[in-house]
């Protein structure tokens, strides 16, 4: 599991919460995984209060899964958690990167165009393990630039369903398809071209179910029956 540094100003309950985010996202906290209160508190150099109050509140989003006299285990990947977290990311995303066309400046631009190189860079040199994050930087960042990043943070936890997939995705399938999305999404902002945007994104969701089946005969174990 990886340890983030904590922010100044971030309770200990917020700081808990993002480690366990971040690393059930990346799977290094992987389906099925179980989680000790104390072996966190202890790594985190925290009490076991907020730990239980941020596993308390990943419970509550189906993403942890608490058994009495048993403990608490990350949830399986649910295929219809997966759906709807997709759908609502579908209708959030096409309407943020219309109204990314219409009011990106040129700074919202540069980080955009800065994330994207980086990210053909690791794919030119096959550091895929790179890209999932700035995958991520990059949808957050379009938010930003559309000024509506609380929205943002606000659906993200419901994003870990899908984000699992994606995740997954990089590692089973091997496809970077994605890479180009990102490009012509980057373009079509540029232009202020929203309805190419739009189908850009539309076309981006729909990758993990042309490639849902090998996704999972690669890590069944990973998957609700």
């Amino acid at each position: 599991m990886e340890i983030y540094p904590s922010l100044r100003k971030e309770s200990a309950r917020d700081y808990a919460l993002k480690v366990l985010k971040g690393n059930i996202t990346s799977l290094d906290l992987a389906p099925g995984t179980p989680i000790s209160e104390n072996e966190l508190a202890a790594e985190l150099v925290i009490s076991r209060t907020p730990v239980r109050e941020a596993i308390i509140e990943l419970a509550k989003a189906y993403l942890i899964e608490i058994y009495p006299q048993r403990g608490s285990f990350v949830s399986l990947i649910d295929p219809k958690m997966v759906e709807e977290a997709r759908f609502l990311r579908r209708v959030m995303d096409v309407a943020v990167i219309r109204e990314a066309c219409d009011v990106a400046d040129e700074e919202g631009i540069a980080k955009l165009e800065e994330n994207v190189s980086l990210q053909e860079f690791y794919l030119s040199r096959e550091m895929t393990d790179k890209i999932f994050d700035l995958d991520n930087k990059f949808h957050r960042d379009i938010y930003r630039v559309a000024r509506k990043d609380i929205i943002y943070e606000i659906h993200s936890t419901m994003m870990i369903h899908f984000d699992r997939v994606r995740n997954l995705s990089v590692e089973t399938v091997k496809d970077l398809k994605v890479v180009n999305d990102h490009r012509a999404m980057l373009e079509a902002i540029k232009a202020k071209d929203k309805d190419t945007a739009s189908a850009l994104v539309e076309k981006h969701l729909n990758r993990y179910r042309i490639d849902e089946e090998q996704i999972r005969s690669g890590r069944p174990e990973y998957f609700k029956a």
